[in-house]
């Protein structure tokens, strides 16, 4: 809408207003006044000017129903985006619900029926080397809130890291471990040594120095962990993760550290959840990546609503000294 088109508002709204039978006795003033002041009706022939009135009005309905639409739609977006922020709301606070055990319990099926074995692709050749797909680090970020991730090692797309001389991936319950043995002759168990501890990891050949040796990233269940020789040449081991909540940003402590920001489930496999899960699992996500930065998980804020809802049924009382 220009600027000319509107210079004549204020006069023509007063002049409204001062017509009681509405819009109808405003046209009929303005019809008059072509009548009386004006050769509008005889200067032209009927046809001609019946035909520029109805142009005029034409266009300026179009014109109004083409800005009606936009509006409507405008609203109905504004509403959608409403409810489905509120849909998301409602997701969140029923599935903060659950304990975290609780979580790690129902994902745990689904997540062990389609974990993909990335590890067997990577060394599915034998002149494969893992210096062909080793981590690197992130130069480059979107926006100030990651730039402590800038160093960090791009997880590998088995949420892990790949190194010189081994690599893993993980899942919210456990870790694999691929350790691939540069020797000329078939290896057997007891050309081996393995030592896995509650929060300790030895691996190497006997005779030799450790290829692996130090503190594991988190404590982990040694009777359920365990070992095997594949291929007469590699070692495959796999560590069950004590806490499930959290993902691990390196094997051992002596290890780079991986971005666990930049950790995403399979697309594949996140798709194939079903609902229930896959809102479990992105809960866990949001809460890991909500206490690195120190902000509140969901259950942090399903319980402030909580108390600010008390604090509205019970305005008389001192919660001055109460912290979550």
């Amino acid at each position: 809408m220009s600027a000319d088109e509107e210079q004549f508002d204020n006069v023509l709204l007063a002049l409204a207003k001062r017509h009681h039978g509405g819009v109808p006795a405003f046209l009929q003033t303005i019809a008059s006044f072509l009548r009386r002041k004006t050769d509008f009706y005889t200067g032209n022939k009927k046809t001609e000017w019946e035909e520029f009135v109805l142009d005029v009005f034409r266009t300026e309905c179009n014109m109004a129903l083409a800005a009606k639409e936009a509006a409507q739609r405008l609203k109905e977006e504004r509403q959608l985006a409403e409810f489905q922020a509120r849909q998301k709301e409602r997701n969140l606070c029923q599935i903060s619900d659950y304990s975290d055990v609780e979580a790690a319990d129902i994902i745990r099926e689904e997540e062990a029926k389609k974990r993909v074995h990335l590890l067997e692709a990577a060394y599915a050749s034998g002149d494969c080397s893992a210096r062909d797909t080793i981590s690197k680090p992130i130069e480059m970020v979107d926006d100030d809130s990651e730039r402590s991730e800038l160093g960090k090692l791009q997880p590998n797309l088995g949420n892990g890291c790949t190194l010189e001389k081994y690599m893993w991936t993980q899942t919210l319950q456990d870790v694999e471990l691929k350790v691939q043995l540069r020797v000329t002759f078939p290896l057997r168990s007891r050309h081996i040594v393995v030592n896995i501890g509650r929060k300790s990891l030895t691996v190497g050949l006997s005779g030799e120095e450790p290829i692996i040796d130090g503190e594991l990233c988190a404590e982990i269940k040694q009777e359920e962990s365990v070992w095997v020789l594949q291929d007469s040449k590699t070692i495959l081991i796999t560590l069950e993760k004590i806490n499930k909540m959290t993902w691990w940003n390196r094997l051992v402590t002596t290890d780079p550290e991986i971005s666990t920001r930049r950790i995403n489930p399979d697309v594949s496999k996140f798709s194939d959840l079903n609902e229930e899960t896959r809102n479990l699992v992105e809960k866990m996500m949001y809460d890991q990546r909500q206490r690195e930065m120190g902000l509140p998980t969901t259950e942090d804020i399903k319980n402030r609503k909580l108390l600010e809802q008390f604090k509205r049924d019970h305005p008389n009382m001192d919660f001055s000294n109460y912290k979550i």
